[in-house]
């Protein structure tokens, strides 16, 4: 089995590194590289078409050598084994999450793909489990914990930035203290206040805390961003008889998409990820309530998805995977979609405004 392993894993490194000669010599010649890139897959026949190409820029024959030299397949073959380690490293229990999910036992799969794919646990995920229900509660909290969030964050990351006034200082350095106790010291005081105010086993007002503990990290990040926009833009729409309402929507605002698009995307991740406030506040038997499955009806995804696999006597690992790659992939698909805004987001705003 190892040796079958390492095997693979030499195929896939030569069969990238060949891949990528194919499209450095595009590239000398004058093609585009992801064209060769694309030729080189195929083997042997890549390279051949990529040697006989037809030159549209000058080319010597030394440039083979700076392709094909000692120095620079021993590069090549580190760059493609890191990097094909690091992918099969990430790949893996994906592979054997989707595989389980398509397995027709309860336990943990003891083979990486099931001999026989059935879709019974996917059925059953849906007949036998407020999935739907669970899935709502966290949509719409995540939803609701997004916009309200972006838009107390960037209100008041934009007066940190932009306005001097007494207190500022005292109020980042407050903000950023905040930040270093973690969450889940204030659970007794959440749920007291929670229960005082009845809001126990009602998923919405989940939004409220989200939001709240949302605020020191990300006024930071979005006030480092809007600190490195010129105010000279302000002052000259001032002088055209431009608002401070005006300068924000029309100026501030569109300059700011790829940070608000990152906080938007860290704030709607937050509900689908966290167990242990939802767990403890969404957990609660109401009284009054003759419904049996009333409790259950109140969770996240993650509480709903941990409860399968909680109790070694109805615990359904199968079902769980198949639980969790549903929600997996809609997340997965925002992020690529997001993926630009999400890198420049990143980078902007850890630089020191």
């Amino acid at each position: 089995m190892f040796g079958t392993i390492i095997t693979v894993y030499l195929i896939v490194v030569f069969w990238l590194m060949h891949s990528g000669i194919a499209g450095e010599i595009y590239a000398k010649k004058g093609y585009k590289k992801l064209a060769g890139n694309f030729i080189g897959l195929i083997p042997v026949y890549g390279i051949i078409r990529a040697v006989k190409l037809k030159e549209r820029k000058q080319f010597f024959k030394e440039s083979y050598k700076a392709i094909l030299g000692p120095k620079e397949l021993l590069m090549k073959f580190l760059t493609f084994g890191f990097l094909t380690l690091a992918a099969g490293i990430v790949a893996f229990p994906v592979v054997y999450l989707l595989g389980s999910s398509f397995t027709n036992t309860s336990g943990l799969p003891t083979t990486l793909w099931p001999a026989q794919v059935t879709f019974a646990n996917y059925t059953e995920l849906f007949q036998e489990t407020q999935f739907l229900t669970w899935y709502k509660n966290t949509l719409i909290i995540a939803v609701l914990s997004m916009l309200l969030g972006v838009v107390f964050v960037t209100g008041a990351g934009y007066v940190f930035a932009r306005f001097k006034f007494k207190g500022k200082k005292a109020g980042l350095m407050t903000i950023l203290v905040l930040q270093v106790f973690p969450s889940f010291m204030g659970l007794i005081a959440m749920f007291t206040l929670f229960q005082v105010f009845g809001l126990l086993g009602k998923p919405t007002w989940l939004t409220v805390l989200y939001v709240g503990g949302s605020i020191p990290g990300n006024i930071w990040l979005i006030k480092g961003y809007l600190s490195q926009i010129p105010k000279d833009l302000d002052e000259s729409a001032m002088l055209d008889g431009a608002t401070k309402t005006q300068i924000f929507f029309k100026i501030i605002l569109p300059l700011s998409v790829p940070i608000l698009s990152f906080v938007a995307v860290i704030l709607f991740m937050a509900p689908w990820m966290d167990y242990m406030l939802p767990k403890y506040l969404l957990d609660v038997q109401l009284a009054g309530t003759t419904d049996p499955d009333a409790v259950s009806k109140q969770w996240t995804i993650a509480v709903g998805l941990f409860s399968m696999i909680q109790n070694p006597q109805t615990s359904s690992y199968t079902m769980f995977a198949s639980g969790a790659l549903i929600v997996a992939v809609p997340i997965t698909i925002l992020y690529m979609i997001f993926q630009r805004y999400l890198i420049e987001g990143i980078a902007a705003g850890a630089t020191k405004g």
